[in-house]
């Protein structure tokens, strides 16, 4: 059991049986070695232990555990249906202009072409322009660069997704 000064969301996901713990890591994100890092480390006595655990094993993942993450991300301005995740994540995109939408879609085809993956960026609180603007930019980046901005931004979203699978009730 953990510390009952654990704060109640986090105890509750200390506490959780292993195959069940595993199963809301990779909700979180979807590669195989960075939920199961996290959950060998558990039991978690902050949230700010399992961010720099979080932090860390995203630091070390390969180029096909990053692929692998990635795969768990829908394109820009496509939520995948039944994903309340993705949906709040991209919430910038849903009072998009149709001509915002369908640039977004051109962009996010050829960034797949150029670099062979879904455009990743954090996009919570940003604006569908925000979004074009960041996809047009990092379009021109070196393929090493812009696999550095990805774990980056992959990073910042499971932070993000770990503080609210903590803090839900």
């Amino acid at each position: 059991m953990t510390s009952t000064s654990t704060p109640p969301g986090l105890a509750r996901f200390n506490d959780l049986a292993e195959h069940a713990a595993l199963a809301v890591l990779t909700e979180a994100c979807a590669s195989a070695t960075w939920a199961k890092r996290l959950l060998a480390a558990r039991p978690y006595p902050t949230l700010d232990a399992l961010h720099t655990a979080s932090d860390a094993a995203t630091a070390d993942l390969t180029g096909d555990d990053l692929a692998e993450a990635m795969s768990g991300h829908p394109p820009i301005g496509r939520p995948r249906p039944g994903d309340p995740a993705s949906a709040r994540e991209q919430r910038g995109m849903a009072g998009a202009s149709e001509e915002l939408k369908a640039e977004m879609l051109e962009l996010n085809l050829a960034y797949q072409e150029r670099f062979g993956h879904v455009f990743l960026i954090c996009a919570t609180g940003l604006t569908g322009e925000r979004m074009r603007d960041a996809v047009r930019e990092r379009l021109g980046n070196a393929p090493e660069r812009e696999r550095a901005i990805v774990r980056t931004e992959l990073g910042k979203i499971n932070r993000i997704r770990l503080a609210r699978l903590v803090e839900e009730d």
